[in-house]
């Protein structure tokens, strides 16, 4: 702790009763660290299945050495959340228990909770979509078929040449049907229709290779002026663009061809597509728990309010990142964004105040126009362009430098965002956001938003200031 002063005592292992439990990965683990900061009497505990994370930010820049492999991943979690509070690190939540205000834990625990942060995102996983682990698992990715998950340092190794050397045929693209993860981040045909006309200009390709982007969604992108910016991109490169197909399986038929199966998702039609290349992200499937918890819905989303990001059928309950279930799109600069507001939220609602922390709806969209050049998209709640949205040319010089630009200050800001040193956290660090009443809320009176659309609960205080020393009564 920051100050000086008796360092807290460690929280005991067998603790299970909590004021705030937050479950979830990345995200998660900054929020506890970033509360840890400021709210050292509230007994929190985070439960995560993992000791460390695949930085997003970072993800697709090291793959092709943009930036060092050594900048991938974050601070481990035991590194970020100190010891006064519970760090359940390899476990997983197997029941929701919201009537009851319980959760049991994979390792055989049960904890009851004041508060409850979601942040466990999709199960997101290349065993999602039949074929591709068998591909994955075939050899280092020379048979050019790569699946894109941000889940381990091994992927991103495998993953170090895709897009690249695509000789002939069909290189197929992937996005799966929304939600998923990397929603606005995933578009990568722009960045390998630069490397295939570089090389059939050198002869390297054939004259016939294509880049193809197959999904089942209606558009590319549900930011309607990113998506025609992107429609009107492909149509110039000669990308091929087929929406409304659901990728079924990928596999090697008899002559060892390797066929993608798609199916119409309005007719049903079923069609066995050849191709040489894919670069394919699988489908995002929701937390079984979740969804029969009641908690989640069929899609594994959350109905919260989009302002203050609390559960519209549990005022106990708060989510952020993926799982939010307004429309949007899904970015972890919007988790970023999300935090501080549950962060601010979450204190008020156990200290029994208003919840006058708003969450504007800002999401940030890179996106990759060639290996060295590129630029940005954002937008705020019902799509509406953010002031920086799609403010970088697509060509030349200030491309160029946005790109670079833009791999190096997403990789400190992912780094600062996830290290192990303790802060307040975003957005500004060095000391807590501060959030006028709602009555007074700009951006609330500026959408016509009346406090008591947001309001949805009567306050009322779960924790007292008798937490202070509460490991002495353990």
């Amino acid at each position: 702790m920051a100050g000086g002063g008796p360092k807290k005592p460690a929280i005991p292992a067998t603790e299970t009763d909590f004021d705030l439990v937050v479950v979830g990965g990345l995200n998660a683990t900054a929020l506890l660290k970033f509360l840890q900061a400021g709210e050292a009497r509230y007994k929190m505990a985070i439960v995560t299945d993992s000791s460390k994370f695949v930085l997003p930010e970072t993800y697709f820049t090291c793959m092709h050495e943009h930036i060092p492999l050594l900048k991938l991943e974050s601070a481990t979690v035991t590194a970020q959340v100190e010891a006064w509070s519970r760090a359940n690190v390899g476990s997983r939540v197997t029941e929701y228990k919201p009537h009851e205000n319980k959760l049991v834990l994979s390792n055989g625990q049960t904890y009851s909770y004041k508060a409850l942060v979601l942040n466990p995102g999709f199960d997101h996983k290349s065993a999602n979509l039949s074929g591709l682990l068998d591909f994955e698992n075939e050899d280092r990715g020379e048979n050019r078929v790569w699946g894109h998950v941000i889940d381990s340092k091994q992927r991103v190794v495998r993953n170090r040449y895709h897009g690249w050397n695509h000789p002939a045929g069909d290189m197929i693209c992937y996005s799966p049907a929304h939600p998923y993860k990397g929603e606005g981040t995933d578009f990568y045909a722009f960045y390998y229709e630069h490397f295939l006309r570089q090389d059939q200009l050198q002869g390297r390709s054939s004259r016939s290779a294509k880049i193809q982007y197959w999904s089942p969604n209606k558009v590319i992108s549900k930011f309607p002026y990113m998506n025609e910016v992107m429609l009107d991109e492909c149509h110039k490169r000669g990308i091929e663009v087929h929406l409304g197909w659901e990728l079924q399986k990928i596999a090697y038929n008899t002559i060892g061809e390797k066929i993608a199966t798609f199916k119409c998702v309005e007719s049903g039609k079923i069609i066995e597509k050849p191709f040489i290349s894919a670069n394919i992200n699988p489908p995002s499937r929701p937390h079984a728990e979740l969804v029969s918890s009641g908690i989640a819905s069929a899609d594994g989303t959350i109905d919260v309010n989009k302002y203050t990001l609390q559960s519209k059928k549990f005022e106990n309950i708060f989510a952020f990142g993926d799982v939010v279930g307004f429309d949007t799109t899904r970015t972890q600069q919007g988790a970023v964004a999300q935090n501080p507001v549950v962060k601010h939220n979450v204190s008020q609602f156990l200290d029994g105040k208003e919840l006058n922390a708003i969450y504007d709806g800002y999401q940030y969209m890179p996106l990759y126009l060639g290996h060295s050049y590129g630029t940005s998209f954002a937008h705020t709640h019902d799509f509406e362009p953010a002031p920086m949205n799609h403010w970088v040319p697509h060509y030349g010089v200030f491309s160029n430098a946005w790109f670079k630009r833009f791999t190096k200050d997403s990789q400190k800001a992912a780094d600062k965002y996830t290290s192990f040193k303790k802060n307040d956290g975003p957005p500004h660090y060095n000391f807590k956001a501060r959030y006028v009443p709602l009555q007074h809320n700009e951006y609330l009176q500026s959408k016509g938003v009346r406090p008591e659309e947001v309001k949805m609960f009567e306050p009322k205080v779960r924790v007292h200031d008798h937490h202070d020393d509460h490991h002495a009564h353990h």
